[in-house]
Order: C-alpha cells, then structure tokens, then sequence
C-alpha cells in the first residue's frame, strides 16, 4: 500500500471513529422505531398489570345546579330598591348563593322568565318581563350558563326571546333552551370543566297555551325524547364527555314525581349509543316545591330543585330549594388490548370482524370512556322574605336557626330530596 493510500484509509477511519463519538455524545436519543414499539409495548403491559389510572390530563369537576329564578313583583321592587332608585340591582338578593355557586367548576341556573326592553315595562307574575340587569347578577354570582326553555319562555313573544338572550349574552351567561336563530338552536351548548367538556341541553313541557310562531318554531325547545336523544348524540359528536339534560317538567306544587317525569326518566336514563349512555345527569324545575333525587339506571336524576329566587307565595314551599352538586370523575384508562364487555367476557375486538358495537373510535369499551359522579350532594335553600329578600344557605345549624320559617323549611326540603331513596343510593348533605 503507498504511503497515499494509506494516508487516505487512517483518515476514513479516524472520519468514523469521529462520527461515532459525537452519535454518543448527542442530544438527540431517539431510539430506532424498532426499538420504540418495543418500549411502547413494555410500557403498555406494565399499565396493564397495575391499577387503572385516569386519563392524562383529565381532572374531576364539580357541577351545581340550583332552581327557578322568578322575578316577581316583589323580587323587582326589592332590585329597584337595592339599586338606590337607578335601575335594578339582583346581586345581593343572590349573595347567598354565591359561595355554592363561585366554587363550583360548572355552576348551571334556571332562568324561568324573559327579559323586558332596558328601559321597561317590567312584571311579574302571570306574564314575567324581568329586567335584563338580572344577568350581570346571575354572572356575578358565579354561574356560567342558565336553562331558558320554560312555560314562561313565549310571555312576550318572539322578541321577549331575542331580548332575553340578547342580555345573557351581554352578561357573559352561556344558555340553552331557547334560540333567536334556527343555527343556534342547532348548536349544542358546550362548556369546559376540568378536564371535560360538558353539554347543557334544555327543554320546557309547554308554553302556557302561547303559540310559538310557525316561522320561529326553533325559538324554544320543546320536550321530546327522540329529539332529546337525537341532540345528545349530536353534542358527543361535538365533542362532549358529558351531557346535562334541563327539563321543566312536572305538576306545579306537587312533590313527588308524577308519571309524565317517571317515564321520560326511565327513557332517557336507558338511551344508549354504542353501549355509551347519552344522558349523564338529568336536572328537573317547574314545580316551585323540592322534589326527589333518585338514580334511574344507574344516572342521577334531580325531579324538581324548587325555586332559587322567588317572592312570598301563598304555598310557604315556594320558598324552599335544593341546589344539587355533582362531583364527576374522568374515565379509567383503557387496556393494552382492544376488547369488548360481553355476556361470556372480554373478547378482543382484533378476533372480532370490523370490531364491536361498544367499542369507540379509541378501541375503550363504552364504560371505560363514561365520566361518572363520584359524589351527589343536595344543599338546602331558603328565600327568606322579610324583611327584605334573600336567598338563605340552610345547611349550617346557625343559618338554620336565624330566622323565621328556616328550621321548618329544611325539615321539608330533606324529607323531599331523600323520599324515594337517595340516601341509600349515596346522596348526602352538602354545606
């Protein structure tokens, strides 16, 4: 070999020899895809063999929902004068809510009545125009959407609709229920708590007798469980982990369910949609007294919170509500392997032609993609009336014991929520 040729063959090897060091001395450590499927595959079989564990990034969340807000008469004069004679002040009427409300991930109302022009009229009771200013309050107090579908929703026509939407939007409230466009009401109403998204669907048994316009027929939604269930699904296409069904619903002044709620419980709580359920929470108004909590196939259904914000009644229940609080937990992770809940087992869906009716786009059989309630709590309520309005937190003994009616007030709210069973199904006081 010339002395060239071997000058040429040591500077090669020194070129690779260099290359090698500096491949050691990378920041970059990927391994070879090879060997990537291997670690991947390793760290599946580990997960396997331990504990489930929640999905990353996906944390538990609270959800409060509470009762009718009614502006009558008495509740606009008491906003008025709270206002100091210049326009209408609802805040501290609500206070006592705000602590419930503002500490909730999800905190959900009910807005029963429409809105009046900015500069009135306003009424109460029997055809409501509340002032608009009751939205900024509703916000201020800590809630994030409000139900609008109520027997209540056609009291001023089409345009007490547009109005009363018009002032959630203004206030930052997100609303389902009623719509000002045929596009709106087509859109489910998602919202973001922990690390899930959640629906809020919302529908009225009626309209008190009032047409709604043939043109606007859109403008409220109206109890229908195939549309119900046909909207549920359409808000898990749109990407929500849960779903909240608002329902106005019921016989006014009555306490327990009666057969129309019964049924249409049993029928939505029962709907599934390749083994996943379609409604995951079910919140009851309309009746103005508290109704039960029960689990109806194995979902939570709230029959009837009563009123949040009312003014004197001659039924003393009128004034009296359960706000209800969910705590609802994320899905447990999948397996390592595709498989599918069946009668004989689990069977891999690979050994299963075009997969499985339960199985879901990510391969998780339907129960491991439900977020579930881990906790059901009630909080009872009280609009104290005089001498001025109030809504009252009753679930400390001293709120309990500092006015009149109070005591007797949560005695009958108790007895309501729990009638048909729901402490043996783990509801509990909340404070």
């Amino acid at each position: 070999m010339t002395a060239h040729i071997r000058k040429a063959a040591l500077l090669a090897a020194a070129t690779t020899l260099l290359g090698t060091l500096a491949g050691c001395g990378s920041t970059d450590h990927r391994p070879h895809p090879q060997d990537q499927r291997h670690k991947e595959r390793g760290s599946q079989d580990a997960a396997a063999q331990s504990a489930p564990s929640r999905a990353a990034g996906q944390k538990p969340f609270t959800l409060v929902a509470t009762g009718d807000i009614l502006s009558h008469d008495s509740v606009i004069r008491q906003a008025r004068a709270d206002a100091g004679g210049s326009g209408y002040d609802f805040r501290e009427m609500l206070s006592g809510a705000k602590p419930l409300a503002s500490r909730a991930d999800l905190a959900i109302c009910h807005m029963e009545t429409v809105y009046g022009a900015s500069g009135g009229p306003f009424t109460g009771y029997p055809a409501f125009k509340t002032p608009p200013d009751v939205a900024g309050a509703i916000k201020d107090t800590g809630y994030d959407s409000c139900s609008s579908a109520s027997n209540h929703t056609m009291d001023d026509g089409f345009e007490g609709v547009r109005r009363t939407i018009r002032g959630m939007d203004e206030a930052g409230l997100k609303h389902a229920g009623s719509a000002r466009s045929r596009k709106q009401q087509s859109r489910p109403t998602l919202m973001r708590a922990g690390g899930a998204t959640v629906a809020q669907l919302a529908y009225t048994y009626g309209t008190n007798g009032l047409p709604v316009p043939k043109k606007q027929s859109w403008a409220v939604n109206l109890i229908d469980p195939a549309r119900i269930i046909a909207d549920a699904r359409a808000a898990r296409r749109a990407g929500a982990d849960v779903v909240v069904a608002s329902l106005h619903w019921g016989t006014e002044w009555q306490e327990a369910p009666d057969h129309q709620q019964k049924t249409l419980a049993k029928q939505l709580t029962s709907s599934r949609h390749k083994g996943r359920k379609d409604i995951d929470l079910i919140i009851g108004t309309h009746a103005h007294v508290p109704q039960a909590y029960e689990k109806v196939n194995g979902t939570w259904v709230v029959y009837g919170m009563g009123d949040q914000l009312a003014g004197k009644m001659n039924d003393p229940r009128g004034a009296m509500s359960s706000a209800a609080r969910f705590t609802f937990v994320p899905p447990r992770g999948g397996e390592s392997r595709r498989t599918e809940e069946t009668l004989e087992g689990k069977v891999p869906l690979e050994a299963k032609p075009g997969g499985g009716r339960r199985a879901a786009e990510d391969g998780r059989p339907a129960r491991d993609r439900e977020w579930t309630v881990k906790k059901a709590e009630f909080v009872p309520f009280f609009v104290q009336t005089s001498p001025r309005i109030s809504v009252v937190d009753l679930s400390s003994p001293a709120a309990r014991a500092g006015g009149a009616g109070r005591a007797e007030a949560y005695s009958k709210i108790r007895k309501a929520v729990l009638s048909r069973g729901a402490a043996k199904q783990g509801l509990r006081m909340g404070d």
